[in-house]
């Protein structure tokens, strides 16, 4: 296992978000839940295969839910095709058989660019919905106020992703969740952040310090492990390396 290339994640997509405070149901089943929340992989875990493959080795490590992405690889039948939001029906469709038949239920997409014009921006919903996903994840903050317009259109949730912090780029500011906070604060309680604890060791923070900042604004959470607490720390298996794992689920 190349741990410094796979990146080792799970999504905690219900159970944390400021959404279900205010009563409004997400089409996540419940027989996807454990302990109220919905735990499995982003599909990005398994990049280095197909999007089919992902949903079955996702299946086999005992998950319910998966995070699709942009960019994957589809299958090994269809080389050329590339799986993102503008996926055909066909594709969509041999797409939901595969999720069925593993018993897996598609709850995000992304990250992906969600663009500052409503016409683009609006094929990412529609692929949403075709799905029946709970969420997009994205790090698009110029395009919030399209953004907000479509999550009150749809009922679709959208989280803001942190990367690392960036020393050579301090126009990127995701990597803070104060300032994801300040983003987010005053939009519709669907807009909130997906919390990507593996980042926010890479750039220097507490995880449980950054959950508490966002708490009521967690929309999913990619839940990594890392070898060391340093930017160029990579991924180990969940559990193995310098996470408080055990404090993710007290605090």
């Amino acid at each position: 296992m190349k741990t410094n290339n796979l990146v080792l994640l799970f999504m905690l997509a219900v159970g944390l978000s400021s959404a279900e405070s205010t009563g409004q149901a997400g089409p996540i089943p419940a027989d996807c839940r454990t302990g109220g929340f919905a735990l499995g992989c982003q599909a990005w875990t398994f990049h280095e295969y197909t999007v089919l493959a992902a949903i079955d080795k996702t299946a086999a490590a005992g998950g319910k839910v998966i995070e699709l992405y942009s960019g994957q690889k589809f299958s090994p039948e269809k080389p050329g095709v590339v799986f993102d939001h503008n996926a055909s029906d066909e594709i969509i469709a041999e797409l939901k058989a595969r999720l069925q038949k593993d018993g897996i239920h598609a709850v995000n997409y992304g990250v992906v660019a969600i663009p500052n014009n409503e016409t683009e921006a609006r094929k990412i919903f529609d692929f949403a919905k075709k799905l029946g996903l709970y969420g997009i994840t994205t790090e698009s903050v110029e395009s919030l106020d399209v953004i907000e317009k479509l999550v009150k259109e749809y009922d679709i949730r959208v989280g803001f992703h942190d990367h690392p912090r960036r020393p050579s780029d301090p126009g990127y500011k995701m990597w803070d969740p104060n300032y994801v906070l300040s983003v987010v604060k005053h939009r519709d309680p669907r807009i909130g952040a997906t919390a990507d604890v593996g980042h926010w060791v890479r750039s220097g923070l507490n995880p449980v310090d950054c959950l508490k900042i966002l708490k009521g604004r967690v929309i999913s959470v990619h839940l990594k492990d890392l070898n060391e607490k340093s930017p160029n720390a990579h991924d180990v298996p969940y559990g193995t390396g310098v996470c408080d794992v055990r404090a993710f689920s007290t605090n």
